[in-house]
């Protein structure tokens, strides 16, 4: 299951417009060039490749070039500011790294500060082509898998590595964990054409296009998404499976009923979607339009557990997210680690033979999403409660982190930057409800003796986060308060914070 072992004129990889394409001889040949160009620059089994790229059909070359050269790769969020894409680029020690065309002044500075790495290639200045052109399509005798390596910021702020183990064995033996998971939840193979509305720097996006083409199928990437344009893929491509979040969902309800009934989308099997809470509601309307299509997972970056739930369970249990049984066993404990029975809430923790992942040179972090005396068991700190038909509910999400269009943000961030604005004296930044996104991020400040709070200053503060982050993390709106709650020893009571606002 790797892309030589399919006819060489099949489509793997298109563009949502149609002006790009791949086939799988293409996505073969590169993507053995690309591995043989990374091992003569001395990348050997366990290093890693970092990729700064948009939604390029190119991308998943370099994808099967690290699968198929036991190559960890880590792609990079093209939003982030450069101080914050050199940060992973360095963490992650990465020995080569590729840059879209459209990045290239981005890239040249998150090299620049990241203090490499040695090898860099550009996808549309000539030297990722030049590469190609002098290496060898020849397969080697060993082509070790590999995997991938993304980032998930912590509570902290810091983005960490998520490393999972370096698979075992060759990228010609055989169906690999997800591969054997999402094909037998989904029925992917080489009938399937997959709608890849998201940026594939993303986890999910990315992992599925991997399964997509392990698989013989055509993966579809829309270049960003738009709501009618989305609709308009899946009439042109006659798409068979996708994958949303709820906020596209939302985006697309709210287009004109005469919008939405312009485009047959009949061709749709399985509609994907996860990465945050949908909506009871959302969710019943999409289902009334697209039909019983929808399918929902809950996991992580991290990959230690999955629950499934297709829409025939979710009508029995609307907000559930499903049940375990492919990778891992639910457990839901308390404060102390002990099992809660059904119907009490406490951290979903899944139960594996062995930690499936650590946290890359953070030991500290990876001991605390372990159980305290099963380390084979694993949280990424989510909030929940099963029923008595196994069932998950999440009732919480990680301490205080904002998922903003299936998009997650930690508070932390945006609290580090503006707290040095002269005009703040304290800051808080929760998620607030928005009928869009889910959630919006909102700072609440404390300001300085003597400042005059108002929408001059609002503006003027997330101007001031927005020239330090990514734009996403930056607060939509802020409020002004006499004084932040905090305890006696200084530590600030978010909790209450966020629930003032959740409660309305």
């Amino acid at each position: 299951m790797y892309p030589g072992a399919y006819d060489p004129a099949r489509t793997a990889v298109v563009s949502a417009d149609g002006t790009r394409t791949l086939t799988y001889g293409q996505l073969e040949e590169r993507s053995l060039r690309l591995a043989d160009h990374l091992r003569a620059a001395g990348l050997r089994r366990g290093d890693h490749l970092a990729l700064l790229c948009d939604n390029d059909p190119r991308a998943m070359e370099v994808y099967w070039a690290a699968m198929r050269s036991g190559l960890y790769l880590t792609a990079v969020n093209h939003h982030l500011t450069a101080e914050e894409a050199a940060y992973i680029v360095r963490d992650c020690g990465a020995g080569a790294l590729i840059v879209a065309g459209l990045l290239a002044e981005l890239g040249a500075r998150v090299t620049e500060l990241a203090g490499g790495p040695q090898l860099v290639l550009g996808l549309d200045d000539g030297s990722y082509d030049k590469a190609l052109e002098a290496a060898s399509a020849v397969p080697p005798e060993r082509q070790p898998l590999g995997t991938d390596m993304l980032y998930s910021s912590g509570t902290t702020g810091r983005p960490k590595g998520i490393e999972p183990a370096l698979p075992e064995g060759d990228v010609r033996d055989g169906p690999t964990t997800y591969t054997v998971v999402f094909q037998a939840m989904y029925g992917f193979g080489e009938d399937t054409v997959y709608l890849c509305p998201a940026p594939i720097y993303h986890a999910a996006p990315l992992r599925f296009c991997g399964v997509v083409t392990a698989l013989g199928g055509t993966v579809v990437l829309m270049e960003s998404f738009d709501a009618e344009a989305a609709l308009a893929a899946v009439q042109r491509h006659r798409v068979t499976h996708s994958q949303w979040v709820p906020t596209m969902f939302v985006r697309m309800l709210k287009l004109p009923a005469e919008v939405r009934e312009r485009y047959d989308l009949s061709s749709m099997k399985v509609a994907i979607h996860a990465a945050a809470p949908c909506p009871i509601e959302v969710k019943r309307r999409m289902m009334e339009w697209w039909g019983p299509v929808l399918y929902e997972y809950y996991s992580s970056t991290e990959g230690n557990g999955i629950t499934f739930i297709s829409p025939q369970e979710w009508l029995r249990k609307p907000g559930s997210v499903g049940r375990d049984g492919f990778l891992g066993t639910l457990r839901i404990c308390d404060e102390e680690g002990r099992v809660l029975p059904p119907g009490e809430t406490g951290t979903v923790y899944f139960e594996r033979d062995e930690p499936s992942f650590r946290y890359h040179k953070d030991e500290t972090r990876t001991r605390e999403a372990q159980h305290p005396e099963h380390p084979n068991w694993t949280t990424t700190g989510d909030i929940g409660h099963v029923d008595e038909d196994g069932y998950l509910f999440l009732t919480d999400r990680k301490a205080f982190m904002i998922i903003s269009g299936g998009v997650n943000v930690y508070p932390q961030e945006a609290e580090d930057v503006l707290v040095l604005h002269p005009a703040v004296a304290d800051v808080a930044v929760v998620g607030v409800p928005d009928p869009e996104m889910g959630e919006a991020v909102k700072a609440v400040v404390q300001v300085e003796p003597g400042v005059e709070p108002g929408p001059g200053l609002e503006r003027e503060l997330i101007a001031f986060a927005r020239d330090r982050l990514a734009h996403y993390k930056a607060p939509r709106s802020v409020d002004f308060t006499a004084s932040l709650p905090r305890t006696p020893t200084g530590k600030l009571a978010k909790s209450r914070l966020r629930d003032a606002y959740r409660n309305g």
